[in-house]
This record gives C-alpha cells, structure tokens and sequence, in this order.
C-alpha cells in the first residue's frame, strides 16, 4: 500500500470517527482502489434524521479530520439546505444525506463493485444492551 493510499484510508478512518461524534445512521466505507476508473479512493456515507443534524455531522467530519490530519476539504457542496452534503477530500469523497435523499439517489449501488464496510449506529449498539 502507497503512502497516498494510507492517507486516503486513514482519512476515511477519521471521517467515520467524525460521523459517529454525531450519531449518523447507516455509516457505510466503500474502498474503491480495486476499481480502475473510480473518481476517489474511498466513500463515506451517512444519513441523518434532519437538516440541523446533517450540517453537524459534515462540521464534525470536518473538524476531526482538520484536528487529527491537518487537511481540509477541496470543497463543500449543499450546504445551503442540507439535504445532501459532499465533502471532497481529491482521494476521499464524504456524502452525508438526509434519509430519504440517500434512498432516492442510492448512490452505493452506482459503487456496488468497491469493498464495503458498514459500522453499527450507536442507537442500535444502546439498545443491545439495555435488553
């Protein structure tokens, strides 16, 4: 593994850290290296339950990966009503949703063939245990 590709990986390590912070749903890392013609390296993928609560999960994405690596995003998209947030990071691209924009666009199946991993929702992991 390149240099490139340990930043790329350690970049969508902190944005999932960044997305737990703030309760996302539904965290899915699709590794696209494997792939030939992909636009990036990794996706991250998230949703939230509302406008408020997308906008803080890409500010707190964007903090912690400001605070542990130093990098900002080349650009934010959809800010303005927070329906659909990109952070593009060249090698990392961040898309945090509301829920029912993630289902209509169902953007991981455009990346079915990349290597997915899925993280448990904090809510789900409380409720295992309180039973």
């Amino acid at each position: 593994m390149s240099k490139d590709a340990k930043l790329g990986a350690m970049l969508a390590a902190v944005a999932v850290k960044g997305m737990q912070e703030k309760k996302a749903k539904d965290i899915v890392k699709i590794d696209l290296t494997g792939i030939n013609a992909s636009v990036a390296e990794y996706f991250v993928v998230c949703h939230g339950d509302s406008d408020r609560q997308v906008k803080a999960i890409a500010d707190s994405v964007e903090d912690e990966i400001r605070d542990a690596m130093n990098e900002k995003p080349f650009s934010r998209e959809g800010e303005s009503i927070a329906r659909w947030i990109l952070l593009d990071y060249a090698n990392v691209v961040i898309h945090i949703f509301q829920r029912e924009v993630r289902e209509f666009y169902e953007i991981e199946e455009l990346w079915h063939d990349g290597v997915f991993t899925r993280y448990e929702d904090e809510q789900k992991n409380k409720k295992k245990e309180v039973i």
